[in-house]
């Protein structure tokens, strides 16, 4: 079902598009619930093909649902927390009027106004889990500091030697539980904001140029190299440089310290009709080494907080276990896509999708 917008501004009651002003959505439904105007936001959250078409089309929540027929049967509208799963999760306080009220006779509508509730909500939770995850994680190396504090203070006192190796374990397990609070840090604020969509426009070619270099000496190191494979005239992204910088660091990062020594890490650009979950068109970054791979049955968890496939390996080069789920939540914060394909003793491919900018 389809209605023509310009046919129905009159009749309304309320010309949403005098609110385009307010950060929070608002828009009118008809009583066959259908979404006859809109204020930007509301365009925004519903999708601009919204206007004309049944609620459930844009917005399949069964709470909205329920609380406009009430609205509409007269009932007072009572302000109430609804969740959103899709695109990205998103928490909203919504109250709902009937416009006219009942002592109008004639057609109703339902106005419903949408507060994004989001940031207060995934702030309570990142100050349980960093409490959380601090405690449990610091817990070990703590303990070790303790524990090597005394020997120090009694049987290694005069021992020069034990007192060099013990100082230099503390010392790497001090500098791992800096870069722990750190990535949690990094972590928690990109959750924070993870509902809020980037705006910027940007290339991708310097950012991974930079990263690129950057990685270059680790690469070295092992003997290995970085190939770029970039198509000239690349579309640009929306989004965040340095978010995405870190995205494409990490990634590259985990490539040369799980790829095989004296081999080549291939990081390749392809445009992309859509992005996947969506019907935007968009660009694919796969990050691909050569290595002993990941068994399936590991791949769906490894952007967990503090999941590794490989414990002892990951812990001895320095990881904190929090890279690939930082990865995660900035794809998802630019409505993109992550996916991870592994073929076992041969390579692994991390392709993040971005969508193009509409410029």
């Amino acid at each position: 079902m389809s209605i023509s917008p310009s046919s129905q501004t009159n009749d309304l009651p309320l010309d949403a598009s005098m609110l385009d002003g307010l950060p929070d959505p608002v828009f009118l439904v008809d009583q066959k619930l259908v979404i006859v105007d809109s204020n930007r936001a509301a365009r925004h959250l519903l999708g601009s093909n919204a206007l004309g078409n049944k609620l459930e089309q844009s917005l399949d929540n069964a709470d909205v649902a329920n609380a406009i027929k009430n609205s509409l049967d007269g009932n007072p509208g009572i302000r109430q927390e609804v969740f959103f799963p899709y695109p990205i999760a998103r928490n909203f306080e919504f109250i709902v009027w009937r416009l006219p009220d009942l002592t109008t006779p004639g057609p109703a509508w339902a106005m419903v106004a949408l507060h994004d509730v989001t940031a207060a909500k995934k702030a309570d939770q990142m100050r349980a889990d960093f409490v959380a995850n601090v405690s449990h994680e610091m817990r070990s190396p703590l303990s070790s500091l303790l524990g090597f504090i005394e020997t120090l203070r009694g049987p290694a006192r005069d021992d020069p030697e034990a007192t060099e190796r013990f100082l230099g374990i503390m010392e790497a397990e001090a500098q791992r539980m800096t870069r722990l609070i750190n990535d949690l840090l990094a972590l928690s604020k990109v959750e924070t904001e993870e509902h809020i969509r980037p705006e910027k426009v940007m290339g991708l070619g310097p950012v991974l140029g930079q990263v690129a270099a950057t990685q270059s000496v680790r690469a070295k190191e092992r003997h290995m190299k970085i190939e770029l494979d970039i198509p000239k005239n690349l579309p640009d992204v929306i989004g965040e440089a340095d978010e995405l910088t870190q995205v494409f660091q990490n990634l590259v990062a985990n490539a040369i310290n799980y790829g095989r020594p004296e081999t080549a890490v291939r990081v390749e650009v392809s445009l992309q009709n859509t992005v996947p979950g969506t019907e935007d068109p968009g660009l694919a970054v796969a990050v691909i080494n050569q290595g002993e791979g990941i068994p399936p049955t590991e791949i769906p968890r490894l952007t967990e907080r503090f999941y590794r496939a490989d414990k002892g390996r990951s812990r001895k080069m320095g990881g904190t276990g929090l890279g690939l789920a930082i990865v995660k939540h900035i794809v998802a914060r630019h409505r993109g896509h992550l996916d991870i394909e592994s073929i076992p003793g041969k390579e692994t491919s991390f392709i993040v999708y971005l969508p193009q900018s509409a410029a």
